[in-house]
């Protein structure tokens, strides 16, 4: 195995591991210690499952039917169907990046050895992953109680070499035939093995993990699009001051201001405007609260990442083996805690973008922009600038506002009634998806907008690093001119949030920023 692969065992993942696997392709390894517990755990199932008391999950059925005992000779078909019987999902098929999350987040708990599944299935697990093989998973199915039963399901599956995935190329293919073709062996299921690779929040869990390190890079990016629009707009870097911060204490506040004044440093354009002629008593609040409302955010993202740490030591599965043996039901499957942050982000999420569109339309509105013309225009009327990029922003943060609305608010009973509060966890993870998404773009349009704006502002000149920002943009999109298809200017703009080249650009002047 390569040295950069993740070794999976007992001991929490980190967010970089989970980055790496779902997005880079990593390779993983189960540890010694994993492999050893596993076995500890499937000896205890094995012997329960020789006793003639019924153990739930072990010889008995599920969820509301849990009161059947199911003789010995019935169980492996039991656990089968139970795979099968729960591969219902439906509509969009999921991310490829989301569903390595999950199968890794899944390995993690079995190497737990808190699950009672034999140490071939756990391999098996292992070698998908490595070889680039990704059961084909649909974004419908999963209520967030029960673990994320249907897209778990769906990956199972593909472990007993049935379904559909996608091989390393990208290919939808049977199963069975990906499964040979890299001589991986379907795993013959035994005794509770189908409801231990069903019974987890492995995948509101990844997509939690994936939009936390997204919104860290976004929320630089925002305070970077923020302090271009104040440099563009001839506003003032007073507020940002650190006596002021310190007046309210909150640390993502003090973090995205300290951005602001590193952004905002030696700028021409700031010094032409702070003498005695100038007649600015205050800027609008979407320029002089920015530091309040992005450090709010990632406040709010702290908490997040806080929680998700504390599931990524989790152990989740119903019924769990413990160390002295004892195979006990729980609750521990119930995503509300993963669920509440996930909708809990998606709301300052939405309140960045808006704050983002006002400073983008301040920009384009002359009686707005201290002298700036009309849409950014090169002739205005017979060119129309950016007036459209700001409709394309508006659009999509209506949309996040929608998106803030939270899911696991609601819930719908199920299976008669046994599961009768749901967390819809899952429902959150995939609209805040959605809504990370839009953040990028809507920050796009705004640092293209104030690209274009710092540029007509010559031959006053922005600071270093704002000025590398634009320097970097422009490798991709045209300074000033006469109208010209802006689809593909907005795209690359985007590319370039979310590669993190632009913040890059910044930091090569300034450092590290928060």
């Amino acid at each position: 195995m390569a040295d950069n692969s993740v070794r999976v065992g007992p001991d929490p993942l980190s967010f970089e591991q989970v980055a790496a696997v779902a997005r880079d392709g990593a390779a993983v390894s189960l540890t010694d210690e994993a492999l050893k517990l596993v076995g500890e755990s499937r000896a205890h199932i094995e012997e329960l499952s020789a006793r003639p008391l019924p153990v739930y999950g072990v010889s008995t059925g599920f969820g509301a039917l849990a009161t059947r005992h199911i003789p010995p000779e019935m169980r492996a078909q039991l656990q089968l169907n139970i795979v099968r019987s729960h591969a219902a999902g439906s509509g969009m098929e999921v991310e490829r990046e989301v569903v390595r999350a999950l199968m890794l987040l899944r390995l993690h708990t079995l190497a737990t050895g808190r699950t009672g599944v034999q140490p071939v299935t756990a391999r098996t697990l292992a070698d998908l992953l490595n070889a680039g093989i990704t059961p084909q998973v649909f974004e419908h199915g999963s209520l967030g109680c029960s673990g994320d039963l249907a897209p778990l399901a769906h990956v199972a599956l593909a472990l007993i070499g049935e379904g559909q995935v996608r091989d390393a190329d990208g290919e939808l293919r049977p199963a069975a035939d990906a499964l040979a073709e890299k001589g991986i062996t379907p795993v013959k299921l035994g005794a509770k093995e189908g409801l231990a690779l069903l019974n987890g929040t492995d995948g509101m869990l990844g997509m939690l993990v994936l939009a936390i390190r997204d919104l860290h890079k976004l929320l630089t990016a925002a305070d970077m699009a923020a302090a271009m629009s104040v440099e563009a707009l001839l506003g003032t870097d007073r507020v940002f001051a650190a006596d002021l911060q310190e007046l309210r204490p909150h640390p993502g506040q003090a973090a995205s201001a300290a951005n602001l004044r590193a952004l905002l440093a030696a700028s021409g354009i700031m010094e032409s405007h702070r003498g005695p002629d100038c007649t600015r008593v205050q800027d609008a609040y979407s320029l002089r609260c920015s530091p309040q409302v992005n450090g709010a955010a990632r406040d709010t993202l702290a908490h997040a990442e806080l929680v998700a740490g504390r599931e990524l030591a989790s152990a989740v599965d119903n019924p769990v083996v413990l160390p002295d043996g004892r195979v006990e039901s729980n609750g521990n499957f119930h995503g509300a805690p993963i669920a509440y942050v996930l909708d809990f982000l998606a709301i300052p999420t939405a309140d960045v973008a808006s704050m983002s569109e006002r400073r983008t339309d301040r920009m384009l509105d002359k009686g707005r922009s201290s002298g700036l013309p009309a849409f950014l225009a090169d002739d205005p009327g017979v060119d129309s600038g950016h007036m459209i990029a700001q409709y394309t922003q508006a659009a999509i943060v209506s949309e996040l506002k929608r998106l803030a609305a939270p899911a696991s608010a609601d819930s719908i009973p199920s299976s008669a009634m046994q599961e009768d509060h749901v967390s819809m966890g899952w429902n959150s993870a995939r609209k805040l998806r959605r809504a990370v998404d839009g953040l990028t773009q809507v920050i796009a349009i705004e640092i293209l907008t104030a690209a274009r704006a710092l540029d007509l502002r010559s031959p006053l000149r922005p600071g270093p690093a704002t000025a590398a920002v634009v320097a970097k943009l422009r490798e991709a999109v045209p300074p000033p001119g006469p109208d010209r298809y802006l689809a593909p200017e907005i795209a690359a703009a985007t590319a370039m949030v979310r590669d993190g080249s632009l913040v890059a650009a910044a930091e090569a002047v300034t450092g590290p920023l928060s």
